[in-house]
């Protein structure tokens, strides 16, 4: 009888020892859910993704532009245009964001007639130019509606254009902070103006990779 009872204690201590067990792992489980990182987020998400995929999209389209129509300097182009889809696809993984995730701002795209010395006059905003490249010199308002952002190119402030030729300076103002820059065009991109990285650094505001309320003035 005595040896019945001692089996029968070692099962029940085995059946508990068991259920601990279990019991450890789904906890375990659990905390390796919760502990989980959270998914990236997308540029409808998030202003920082959408003017980094903004980014992204354009310089895409940059490349096909040359790839269509290729002439002698087009793989130099493309060469630095792939350069800096890789610098923004690095900043999309910092930024918590979809890595490779690209979008076309359709206000970007505008008549070229908007550019035409017969265009009228806009008011203008207040021109408080930021550290380095501001300027109070008002000019005729082009590209009305555009948002801006970065290109994601290094190098001393400058902007690139589908629609100014190289040489052209604009006057780039963020509205939501008054800070504005003036740059000249030095490179052919898929928008009315995307900005450097240091020129974009002028007039940005914090932790955002995209200006919604733009105003861009030809100023020479």
């Amino acid at each position: 009888m005595s040896r019945r009872r001692t089996l029968s204690t070692k099962k029940k201590l085995a059946l508990l020892v068991s259920a601990a067990t279990v019991a450890g792992g789904g906890a375990f489980v659990m905390a390796s859910t919760s502990n989980a990182a959270p998914p990236p987020k997308s540029a409808a998400e998030s202003t920082v993704c959408q003017g980094l995929a903004t980014a992204l999209g354009n310089n895409q389209r940059f490349i096909d532009g040359q790839r269509a129509n290729p002439d002698a300097q087009s793989e130099a182009r493309i060469a630095n245009r792939e350069a800096v889809i890789a610098e923004i696809k690095r900043k999309q993984e910092a930024s918590g964001c979809v890595v490779g995730e690209s979008a076309q701002d359709s206000r970007t795209a505008q008549p070229a007639q908007t550019a035409s010395p017969q265009a009228p006059q806009r008011p203008q905003a207040p021109a408080t130019g930021s550290p380095g490249g501001g300027v109070a010199a008002s000019g005729q308002q082009v590209c009305k509606g555009s948002t801006v952002t970065l290109s994601g190119e290094a190098g001393a402030p400058a902007a690139s254009s589908n629609q100014f030729p190289a040489g052209t300076k604009l006057k780039v103002t963020n509205l939501d902070n008054n800070k504005s820059t003036t740059v000249e065009v030095t490179s052919v991109s898929g928008s009315c103006v995307l900005l450097n990285d240091a020129a974009f650094e002028q007039v940005r505001e914090p932790g955002k990779f995209l200006i919604r309320r733009a105003l861009i003035e030809k100023v020479g």
